[in-house]
């Protein structure tokens, strides 16, 4: 069955909105009770964030699964990458993770991932979708409901497989001191136990979870982490760690307080794998930095450039065996541990990097090639962006144009621009990154005025 262009629920990593607004019980009722018909009688692992709402959805979705007739495993609150884990490790034939990751407090969400521990590709949710809004999603009879079975302790074995993929000897013998900021967040019951059992002196901030997120917002921008950048200055801390709500991203800060965005974590955690694996291959969206090429290129590793989302990048570490893919938002998928986003597992393997080294991470992050970025964003109506991006595509003169999520333009000086309509808004995104803040803020500001031109042109 077709569902039309207008109707979709799942965005670029799941189904979101407000709280009882977009995301409403009846919603979250019938749209689990189409994922349990889309799965069939089958075993689904469920488990949650610490937001506000999450427990209310959590039993509404359990709910509507046994209503479908599906066994619910319930795994209670834990990182998105935890469950994640468990969902392969456990032979589930899939899950629902309540959790709307980064999103403010009055958000919540569901994704839906495959029994391989990744989110499901996009076709599925269009066959979810289908169920959902052609309500024909199944209702067992009374005898063939399914069960809800709770789970006990579990998150230590999820642990153990983490400290298994680094040097854990290496990183006891240097015993760093480290700052772990989870935006109590669900990060909490995981990262400090794991950095500690490690051999990590651990400080923890914003700790406990509570689903209003006082202490800061749950998007670990730089703009958010000034107090944690404070606190790692003052202990004398070797690295500090932020995490988003649900713990699938990781930004670090250095010994001297400064915040690096993902596109430098990433790339010297490139570095670090390739000089082990040389010639290995390397998956990133179109969004990320050249600064991963050029790491890549050091040692004869190719870079295989995805549409941008997190799901994309799973998806193709799967397909083509990857093992290391990462985005510029921090979000790091190690292949020999799991293909999908984890902060925990970030947060391992920048410790074993300085421990090896035996460098500080600011002279690290010195060493890496520096480049710098322009973002901003024009209003397009919805219904342009497609027309717009052909004639865009008609304007560009260009050595390397790519397609793979709007249109990237290359310049032979290694600057680029990334256009895209939004998936989620009427806008289009600008996105420019150059040797120089000025050569950046040009790229966009020219492309921005070519934009707006095409825009005002075929509106009229």
């Amino acid at each position: 069955m077709e569902v039309e262009k207008a109707k979709r629920l799942f965005g670029t990593n799941g189904v979101r909105g407000i709280v009882n607004r977009e995301l409403t019980p009846k919603l979250v009722l019938e749209l689990s009770q189409a994922i349990g018909t889309f799965f069939g009688r089958s075993k689904i692992l469920l488990g949650r964030d610490g937001r506000a709402s999450s427990r209310m959805f959590s039993e509404i979705a359990a709910s509507g699964l046994v209503a479908a007739g599906c066994d619910v495993y319930d795994a209670g609150m834990a990182p998105t990458p935890a469950i994640q884990y468990l969902t392969r490790k456990g032979g589930f034939d899939g899950a629902i993770i309540i959790t709307a990751s980064h999103n403010p407090p009055e958000y919540n969400g569901l994704k839906v991932i495959d029994r391989d521990g990744i989110e499901i590709s996009s076709d599925k949710e269009l066959e979810i979708e289908a169920i959902y809004f052609s309500g024909e999603h199944r209702l067992a009879e009374w005898r063939g409901l399914g069960e809800r079975f709770p789970l006990g302790e579990w998150l230590e074995d999820y642990r153990e497989a983490i400290k298994s993929k680094v040097d854990q000897t290496a990183i006891r013998n240097c015993k760093p001191r480290i700052v772990v900021d989870s935006a109590n967040g669900v990060g909490s019951l995981v990262t400090p136990y794991l950095a500690r059992e490690l051999g990590c002196q651990v400080l923890t901030l914003n700790s406990n979870i509570d689903g209003t997120f006082p202490g800061r917002l749950p998007e670990p921008t730089p703009e958010n982490l000034g107090y944690l950048c404070e606190i790692v200055r003052a202990s004398r801390a070797d690295l500090g760690v932020a995490h988003d709500g649900d713990a699938d991203r990781a930004i670090f800060v250095d010994e001297t307080g400064q915040v690096h965005w993902g596109d430098r974590s990433f790339a010297l955690i490139t570095e670090h794998f390739l000089k082990g694996n040389p010639g290995h291959e390397i998956v990133t969206p179109v969004s990320s930095s050249q600064i991963i090429e050029d790491v890549a290129s050091k040692y004869e590793g190719k870079v295989y450039w995805t549409p941008v989302g997190s799901p994309y990048v799973s998806r193709a570490m799967a397909t083509r065996d990857s093992k290391l893919g990462g985005e510029e938002n921090g979000g790091i998928f190690y292949g020999p541990h799991m293909p999908v986003r984890d902060g925990a597992m970030a947060t391992a393997l920048m410790l074993e990097i300085i421990a090896q080294s035996g460098e500080r991470l600011s002279t690290l992050m010195e060493s890496l090639p520096r480049y710098f970025n322009v973002k901003d964003k024009i209003p397009c109506p919805k219904d342009l962006r497609f027309k717009v991006l052909d004639l865009l595509m008609g304007e560009v003169e260009s050595f390397r144009v790519e397609t793979i999520d709007g249109l990237k333009v290359w310049h032979d000086d290694k600057s680029w621009i990334l256009i895209r309509p939004s998936g989620t808004e009427p806008i289009y995104r600008l996105f420019a990154e150059a040797k120089s803040q000025e050569k950046a803020q040009e790229l966009v500001s020219r492309y921005k005025a070519i934009l707006g031109r095409l825009i005002g042109d075929s509106g009229e």
